[in-house]
């Protein structure tokens, strides 16, 4: 594809407006740079492309679209704006970022998306090809922009990208050699028309498979299964179920089985990672990474050492008996479901945040019989209470501090403090990461304390 000459306009200047607007600057495109944020909230960003003869139109929240050959989208730029709809109507094609760094990856994709576990997965099949000899690049949602990923494609021998469904919407063209679709719950809702609108975000994971291509799928989820149907090889996870071929849970081990090849065992006991769904997580990366070439032993290695990641489930402190975890990741209904079914003993929940238009009702069961109280902050305490009213004593706080303080007076002895907000963090914070630094801080004061 060549970019010299073209007039393109990148709108958005996160993290991977940034990288886009670099990368096609150096390619010789004629790059225009769109924030709805003023200049001054950008100065970090601007100082990145600085020097590149990037022209900026900067706090206008419908800029001028005429004229340029192409639009390029950040992920958190919604397709369906006015401006943007009309620049598709008038033949203007919309990308993303995952469309452009495809038409340049000359190494074999493995990709992974779903609701939730996409980070983990993706990092698991990293780890499982590093440790057996091969080099690949990991990238994507997981946080390195792709277009960064290509200047080492030389000395790689596959890229694995985490991929979002915000990312798949504007990728007509992309086509990964393999791919996993974990899951599929509810989840932005502000941003599509409804649930089988997400799924239909989510199966275009596959839309330009061909019969060669490999599909790993959740057996269990009722979104999922289906989408075995169609053009590619399938390999179906379960932790529910004995499969034929695929990977599963049989005994105390997890028992993966590959066409052509002998099943390789592993046991649970020596997997580090705790929780049905981590296991889940870990099938998929198997299968993923065998069917790659990766080494069986290799993998086992890695299962005994790997910890998992922050803000997932992870355990903060005991103060006084009572345990804290970080579950700041859980942004929507699914992941909290998944949260509050990996503990035995009494919970109190700490839950809230922006809004992403989730049905909390879903919840409502679980809250019932695991949540022993429910502390409830940000813009959403108030919708929480009412829509969990009666299944345990709700508290509302004003900030994370009051609701660490609180949720640690309703918790005894042997019981679990857990952060598992159901919503999005930008209400109060910069993102989920600052969210889950934030609860620790608390807890890490309370502890200090005495």
């Amino acid at each position: 594809m060549e970019l010299a000459g073209k007039k393109i306009l990148v709108a958005g200047l996160a993290r991977t407006g940034v990288a886009c607007a670099r990368f096609l600057a150096q390619a010789g495109a004629r790059v225009t740079v769109t924030d709805s944020a003023p200049a001054a909230a950008l100065k970090e960003q601007r100082q990145e492309i600085q020097g590149l003869g990037v022209k900026e139109e900067l706090g206008m929240p419908q800029p001028s679209w005429l004229g340029f050959d192409l639009l390029l989208l950040s992920p958190g730029v919604p397709p369906e704006l006015p401006w943007i709809a009309a620049a598709k109507n008038a033949g203007i094609p919309v990308w993303g970022e995952l469309e452009l760094a495809s038409h340049f990856f000359t190494l074999p994709v493995i990709a992974v998306s779903g609701t939730n576990g996409k980070t983990t997965t993706t990092t698991l099949v990293g780890e499982f090809l590093r440790a057996s000899g091969l080099k690949p690049l990991v990238g994507g949602n997981i946080g390195t922009p792709m277009v960064s990923l290509l200047e080492n494609q030389e000395d790689a021998d596959f890229v694995v990208l985490e991929v979002s469904s915000f990312q798949l919407d504007t990728a007509p063209s992309f086509h990964p050699r393999a791919a996993a679709l974990l899951n599929i719950s509810p989840d932005h809702l502000d941003r599509y028309l409804d649930f089988p609108a997400y799924i239909a975000s989510k199966a275009g994971l596959f839309q330009r498979y061909g019969p060669n291509d490999l599909k790993v799928l959740n057996y269990d989820d009722p979104a999922v299964r289906p989408l075995g149907e169609g053009e590619g090889r399938v390999s179906y996870f379960s932790s529910c179920h004995t499969l034929k071929e695929g990977a599963w849970l049989e005994g105390g081990a997890m028992r993966v089985r590959l066409p052509g090849q002998v099943d390789e065992l592993f046991p649970r006991q020596k997997i580090l990672l705790q929780g049905r769904h981590n296991l889940e997580n870990a099938m998929a990366a198997l299968l993923l990474a065998l069917d790659a070439g990766a080494s069986a032993a290799a993998c086992r290695e890695i299962l005994a050492r790997f910890r998992g990641l922050p803000h997932r489930i992870e355990w903060v402190a005991r103060v006084r008996g009572v345990d804290f975890y970080d579950d700041s990741k859980g942004t929507n209904v699914g992941a909290v479901a998944r949260s509050l079914t990996f503990f035995q003993q009494p919970v109190v929940l700490i839950a809230g945040g922006r809004d992403k238009d989730s049905d909390f009702r879903l919840l409502s069961p679980l809250i019932k019989e695991r949540a022993k109280a429910l502390v409830l902050m940000g813009e959403t305490k108030e919708l929480l209470a009412k829509t969990w009213n009666g299944l345990a004593p709700a508290y509302l706080a004003d900030d994370m501090q009051a609701a660490v303080r609180k949720a640690f007076e309703l918790a005894g002895p042997g019981e679990v403090v857990l952060l598992s907000p159901a919503c999005a963090s930008f209400d109060m914070f910069r993102d989920y990461a600052h969210r889950g630094e934030t609860f620790r801080k608390m807890v890490e004061e309370l502890r200090d304390a005495g």
